[in-house]
């Protein structure tokens, strides 16, 4: 009884040793499967997520809503064109001589900047928009991405209206000085 007691022992201390290696030996990833993880990592990093396209969409709205409300370097641009006009203009000139200098000058400036930041604001949100053409096949663009970059190209167009019936004088014109 008493060797059968030892090799009952034996017995169990095997099989734990055995599970044991068993256990180890699970834990270990074959290498068939560490190719196949790194691939999809690989696929993952280069699949475009899609955040440029939509930070080219702000930026077209943006763009239209400055095209629109007027911008700093418009309206600096507008003063300059202001104090040219009072320092080039003659004090014997003509009234709608003085008034085109001064004041109709500097508004042509400011329609002049109105409409590149328009111009610029459509051209972003159409080449947003053509975008996923030349792009990933299959891969769909974000409805929130299209919105934004329709309203850049809605803002622009208006935008680029305006401007040039400001700049025209159909839209605001100066006041006729007879």
């Amino acid at each position: 009884m008493a060797t059968n007691a030892v090799d009952e022992t034996e017995a169990t201390q095997a099989t734990t040793d055995e599970k044991a290696v068993d256990t180890t030996k699970s834990d270990e990833v074959p290498e068939t499967e560490a190719p196949a993880a790194a691939d999809e990592a690989q696929t993952k990093e280069e699949s475009p997520s899609g955040v440029g396209q939509g930070a080219a969409a702000v930026v077209s709205a943006a763009l239209g809503v400055v095209s629109l409300t007027g911008s700093w370097i418009g309206t600096v641009a507008s003063a300059r064109q202001n104090l040219v006009g009072q320092l080039e203009t003659a004090q014997n000139a003509g009234v709608a001589q003085q008034i085109q200098a001064v004041y109709g000058d500097a508004w042509q400036t400011t329609a002049l900047w109105g409409g590149l930041f328009a111009l610029i604001a459509l051209v972003v949100g159409v080449v947003t928009l053509a975008r996923p053409a030349f792009g990933t096949p299959g891969r769909i663009q974000a409805p929130w991405i299209k919105s934004v970059a329709w309203a850049g190209v809605a803002l622009g167009v208006t935008g680029l209206f305006l401007a040039v019936l400001k700049y025209t004088g159909v839209l605001l014109g100066l006041p006729s000085a007879s």
